[in-house]
């Protein structure tokens, strides 16, 4: 989260507003923390690739290009291997500066909607680099979490020209940000959101609440979340038609509300 509004009640460490200047303090301290790691296992690889292990030069030629992209002040992510064993290696060295970033830019009430100077410099920066950035006002956040109604929340939301909280959009940001949809679980003691990866299917998917499910899974019942709003209930659901018979090959669609049948 970077600080992109000012107020003179509110001090700064360093004296001024300057978010790019944040993001970079911190980027310089992972990128360091990065080339440490890498420096360490370089070493050791080396040693291993010159022995004729192919995963080692492997390993070793991803090691050179971060280490390269780094030393020149930039980050891992903007980093692309070709090969299937080179993308393999590079997750599997988990470096800070590789994992996905979405930058927060906080601002003041007056710039939720639209934001400032200082967020246009940030989303800038965040194109550049193949990262997200959204727009927040945490002060107009905490005003929001104190409201007690659904109705009370919308309201001020309107008057603020906003169509949803920034909490929201900051978790769709974050879910699309991993890869990551929802699947919902509907039954008579309890309503379940479950988290799984784009694209996997119903097998997979029916893993996400018991290993079992997935070992024995023969069909997925599965109703789509608009139409479930439009008719109401399960019932006129089925009666209309709309429920789906689905098997081993469906990949799973964000937002269906899912009956697994299995049998171990």
């Amino acid at each position: 989260m970077l600080r992109c509004f000012e107020d003179e009640n509110i001090t700064h460490v360093d004296g001024t507003i300057d978010p790019v200047r944040d993001k970079e303090i911190i980027d310089t301290e992972l990128q360091l923390k990065d080339l440490e790691t890498i420096e360490s296992r370089l070493a050791k690889t080396e040693k291993a690739a010159a022995a004729g292990n192919k995963d080692a030069k492997i390993e070793v030629t991803v090691l050179k290009a971060y280490k390269e992209v780094l030393e020149q002040g930039k980050n891992a992510r903007i980093v692309e291997f070709e090969t299937k064993d080179e993308q393999d290696a590079a997750r599997n060295l988990f470096l800070l500066t590789a994992k996905p970033v979405l930058y927060v830019c906080n601002v003041g009430e007056q710039d939720a909607k639209s934001g400032n100077a200082f967020t246009q410099k940030i989303e800038a920066i965040a194109k550049e680099e193949g990262a997200e950035a959204m727009i927040i006002a945490a002060k107009t956040e905490e005003d929001i979490a104190e409201l007690e109604s659904y109705e009370d929340k919308q309201l001020f939301l309107e008057e603020l020209g906003l169509e949803e909280s920034g909490v929201n959009r900051l978790i769709k940001k974050a879910y699309a940000l991993l890869n990551l949809e929802t699947f919902i679980t509907a039954g008579e003691m309890e309503v379940k959101a479950w988290t799984y990866k784009k694209g996997w299917k119903a097998p997979q998917c029916a893993g996400v609440i018991h290993t079992d499910f997935e070992k024995g899974f023969i069909r997925a019942e599965v109703i789509k979340y608009d139409d479930y709003i439009e008719y109401g209930s399960e019932a006129a659901v089925r009666e209309a038609g709309k429920m789906g018979v689905e098997g081993k090959d469906y990949v799973v669609q964000d937002g269906d509300i899912m009956h697994f049948r299995f049998n171990v």
